[in-house]
């Protein structure tokens, strides 16, 4: 017997193409390889009449079994003055199809960013998008966009004579995940590297120089940013990082949608990283993998000791400097530990050696990305730290949150958005402050401390921010809204 369709399911049966620089795990350097491993599979399980697809550049770093590829075809791609070979490969995981670019003039490197060419890679990278949907025979309804690397695709789909009629009624959406990150170049490169008219110069421009975002926001037909709060920062010259005026101007098609976590990889009932799994119902195992975690990094072996953590790149925007500031007194007038894991910039990471070395049974930091060293930290400690000055949305707080680490944080961007203060008269699920200060978030982190020593208020507080739903779940009517509207 055929199985009945939900609601869910027939309501929404687009098709959407996701184009991103990065997707775990096959590339991954942060924030958006996780959001486009887990939003399209979220999508397509609770959609499942939609046909979700997604793109990629195939680097030379890409963590795939080339063996696996299959190969569709190749074409040349026009960008300016250049004809460049556009090789297509394919392949199915999740019930989700991924499309990968190949070029090694372009993508075979050791990394992924950071070469004097970027512009000219990521703008052939977004125009070869639209030349093979020919060739893979899909014209989707929406192409969905993330951050300055594709973000020249709603623009070349505006400013290009499409000879066929299948491009006129793509939709696009951009998401921008850190504004931060714009594509800022000079303004030399717009026809000789981008191939722009004078004509569209305009949409190119900010400030005399060439800004990938900046046209994408304006070329696109919807713009989300990764939270509510993040969507309205953006729009104030203190957020907007110089594009405050372009956000105001198309605040009418801006939204902003929180990120979600994914079910099983962020999950302690089944993450193979850590001791003991466990969730809310068994957090004798979160005690056991707290004992394992002070044995690990040397600490002393106290289970009334309160275990304060970082998982988090070392840069001044998470805020730093307030925990400069403040942890060295924290841990001299309070029985509890600080651990961390990350690496970043010098003096954050000078700072930590120097408190590891001075207080070894208190502190200890590993330098240097873990993902098996983050997932120990969230599943042993008890009050996770993220005064952020910036933070677009932050997932650090949710997975911690999902680990029993109750989370301190600055209300600022997403960390506004997912966690309240427990002071407040409808509940709340963390410890926050509002100020960029450093005595407000070493007063919030003595209240964490204080709270800690009550064990049956503790444990409720425990039981509560573990059954907040951080999933997609949370978000996936707010996409399908926005995809549904245009």
């Amino acid at each position: 017997m055929e199985k009945k369709k939900t609601l869910k399911e027939v309501a929404f049966n687009k098709s959407i193409l996701y184009v991103a620089s990065e997707c775990r795990p096959f590339c991954s350097t942060g924030g958006l390889a996780d959001v486009m491993s887990s939003l399209p599979k979220a999508l397509k399980k609770d959609y499942k009449d939609s046909d979700i697809r997604v793109v990629l550049p195939l680097y030379q770093k890409t963590n795939i079994d080339r063996n696996k590829l299959t190969y569709i075809g190749s074409i040349y791609v026009k960008l300016a003055w250049r004809s460049e070979y556009c090789g297509v490969f394919t392949y199915k995981m999740d019930d989700i199809v991924y499309y990968f670019i190949d070029n090694e003039k372009y993508f075979k490197r050791e990394g992924y960013y950071g070469y004097p060419d970027d512009a000219e890679r990521f703008a052939f990278f977004s125009r070869s998008i639209l030349e093979i949907l020919p060739l893979i025979d899909f014209f989707p309804d929406i192409i969905h966009v993330n951050d300055w690397q594709s973000a020249m695709l709603p623009v070349y789909l505006k400013t290009y004579s499409w000879n066929n009629p299948k491009y006129y009624n793509i939709k696009t959406v951009l998401t921008i995940h850190n504004i931060l990150y714009q594509g800022r170049y000079g303004r030399e490169i717009l026809g000789d590297v981008l191939g722009i008219s004078d004509k569209d110069r305009g949409l190119m421009l900010q400030h005399n120089d060439v800004n990938f975002i900046k046209a994408g926001m304006l070329c696109s037909d919807r713009v989300i940013t990764v939270s509510d709060s993040y969507s309205k920062e953006i729009q104030t010259v203190e957020g907007g990082a110089g594009l405050d005026d372009v956000a105001r101007n198309i605040a009418y098609k801006l939204t902003g949608i929180v990120n979600g976590t994914d079910d099983v990889v962020d999950n302690p009932m089944f993450d193979q990283f850590i001791w003991h799994n466990f969730d809310v119902n068994s957090l004798e195992n979160k005690k056991k993998n707290k004992e394992e975690l002070q044995k690990y990094f040397g600490l002393e072996v106290n289970p009334d000791a309160p275990i304060l953590s970082i998982v988090s790149r070392l840069v001044k925007a998470k805020g730093l400097d307030m925990v400069k500031d403040t942890l060295e007194k924290i841990i001299t007038t309070t029985n509890a530990q600080f651990v961390a894991v990350g690496e970043g910039e010098r003096e954050y990471e000078d700072y930590f050696k120097y408190l590891s070395n001075k207080y070894p049974s208190k502190v200890r930091v590993s330098l240097g990305f873990s993902t098996d060293i983050g997932k120990k930290i969230y599943a042993g400690s008890d009050i996770y730290l993220m005064p952020s000055i910036s933070e677009p949305c932050g997932i650090s707080q949710m997975i911690a949150s999902k680990y029993g680490a109750v989370p301190v944080v600055r209300e600022v961007g997403g960390l506004k958005d997912t966690i309240k203060d427990f002071g407040c008269p409808e509940g709340g699920n963390g410890y926050t402050f509002g100020n960029v200060s450093s005595k407000d978030f070493e007063y919030s982190v003595r209240r964490a401390i204080a709270d800690y020593q009550d064990k049956e208020g503790w444990a409720k507080k425990v039981d509560t921010i573990m059954k907040v739903d951080f999933s997609w779940r949370r978000s996936m009517n707010n996409y399908v809204k926005v995809y549904k509207e245009i």
